[in-house]
């Protein structure tokens, strides 16, 4: 009978640590970059919040800015650190500030984790920049050429990695922000969508097959084309 119970005890305590890891995932924090230009010096801010109404700690930022410039060559900026929040505090992580010309591509990340566990991820990348100018008279800097990437796996992010190489070949640098999201589906697929002013625009079941991804991706590139021209038929009427 001691036996018995000693088993009992073992396996309550054990279900109870797995339950309580697994309750982390569905914890609310969430990071951003935030870009300011002024000519052609942008500021990039790491800002993270806590949508939580308790502490958390062991919270750990990798915040990677990378740039290209007109001859290929690449630079690298990268800062990181250990940090905690507070309930609902909202905090500035990083600042980073670069020359950014025309011709020269950007790719930002930043990363947030748990104890070396990911848990939030923005990314987005500027091909070009247009300047524009409100009616009310305050500039505002049209930011052309973003991707965000919010894909899982790594048959994501080679959708994202094709859908980016054919979007930079194209040179059509839509002025909207184009998201791939990825999300879980039955079994073991996910199902990739890429979405425009939280518009569907294509998704489809995701496939380990190159081919098959670079499909979806010339139907993306299409279906993102006639959106384009319809949005820009919508503005003009609107004018």
């Amino acid at each position: 009978m001691k036996n018995k119970i000693i088993v009992l005890l073992f396996v309550n305590v054990f279900f109870t640590t797995f339950y309580y890891a697994q309750e982390f995932d569905k914890y609310e924090v969430k990071g951003e970059i935030n870009l300011t230009r002024i000519d052609d010096f942008l500021t990039l801010r790491a800002q993270v919040i806590n949508e939580e109404s308790f502490f958390i700690n062991d919270l750990y930022y990798n915040f990677v800015v990378l740039k290209k410039g007109s001859s290929g060559n690449l630079s690298k900026n990268n800062q990181s650190n250990d940090f905690s929040l507070k309930p609902n505090e909202e905090k500035q992580l990083s600042v980073i500030k670069i020359n950014l010309k025309k011709d020269e591509e950007l790719k930002v990340y930043l990363f947030i984790k748990y104890k070396n566990k990911l848990i939030h991820r923005d990314t987005f990348f500027i091909k070009d920049k247009e300047v524009v100018k409100k009616e009310v008279g305050e500039e505002q800097f049209l930011i052309r050429g973003i991707v965000i990437d919010e894909s899982m796996t790594k048959i994501g992010r080679d959708y994202h990695d094709f859908f980016y190489k054919e979007y930079l070949v194209t040179g059509k640098n839509y002025p909207f922000i184009v998201k791939i999201i990825e999300k879980p589906a039955m079994g073991r697929s996910s199902i990739i969508s890429i979405e425009v002013d939280r518009n569907k625009i294509h998704e489809f079941f995701s496939r380990p097959n190159e081919d098959y991804l670079k499909a979806n991706v010339s139907s993306a590139m299409m279906k993102l084309r006639a959106y384009s021209q319809k949005r820009k038929t919508t503005f003009s009427n609107k004018l």
